[in-house]
């Protein structure tokens, strides 16, 4: 640590800013879709019908069950490049989270909807709301509130994940960091600095969560 080079970080800065706006907007995206994707997912896994509960179920099994870097291989080389005819790395790692993060989405919706008392269920009923009306007016309301620590954790955990994108060169933040220790043939300097920048995202969007909450 005696030869800690400053000039390292300071000639990289730009580039781990601008890695640090991809991985925010990589991450953002990622749970923005995963949370549409994983909403319908996690009503079809609450689906009393066999033929819509056990594919959405084989889903979530499959995303929570294998490894995020394999899953951002085979959607980069594989789902992406034939499916939408691009090599986009930032398509093929947003595609990716996305997709990973509707499995654990779609588990806290099914968990935050069953911790619903099933009292207030009946009661809606007796009342003659439908289903949809109940669920609006009734248990969704209720269940967000319970939902939000848990999405704020997901979303803590997929901008750290987001680092993975960098084995398909992704210019988010880690890709920028491996090019600087490769440049330099230096580990601190490229490797602290990322590291500062997640502890930074992670706590501010911490705070953020824990705000949120009270104010919930």
């Amino acid at each position: 640590m005696a030869d800690f080079r400053f000039d390292i970080i300071w000639d990289y800065f730009p580039l781990f800013m601008r890695g640090t706006l991809y991985t925010i907007g990589i991450s953002v995206s990622g749970i923005i879709l995963g949370s549409i994707l994983g909403l319908l997912i996690g009503f079809g896994n609450m689906s009393s019908r066999w033929y819509l509960r056990l594919p959405m179920r084989g889903y979530i099994h499959f995303f929570r069950g294998t490894p995020l870097l394999l899953q951002i291989l085979i959607v980069h080389y594989g789902v992406v490049y034939n499916v939408l005819g691009t090599t986009d790395a930032i398509v093929a790692a947003i595609v990716a989270l996305a997709l990973n993060a509707a499995a654990y989405t779609a588990e806290i919706y099914r968990a935050g909807i069953q911790s619903i008392d099933r009292g207030q269920s009946e009661a809606a009923k007796s009342l003659g709301m439908t289903h949809f009306q109940m669920m609006r007016y009734i248990i969704v309301p209720q269940a967000v509130k319970r939902m939000i620590p848990a999405f704020g954790n997901e979303f803590i955990v997929l901008i750290k994940d987001s680092s993975l994108v960098a084995v398909i060169a992704a210019p988010e933040l880690m890709y920028w960091s491996r090019a600087a220790s490769s440049q330099y043939g230096k580990i601190w300097e490229p490797y602290l600095t990322a590291a500062v920048i997640y502890l930074f995202l992670t706590y501010s969007l911490n705070k953020l969560l824990i705000y949120l909450e009270r104010k919930m």
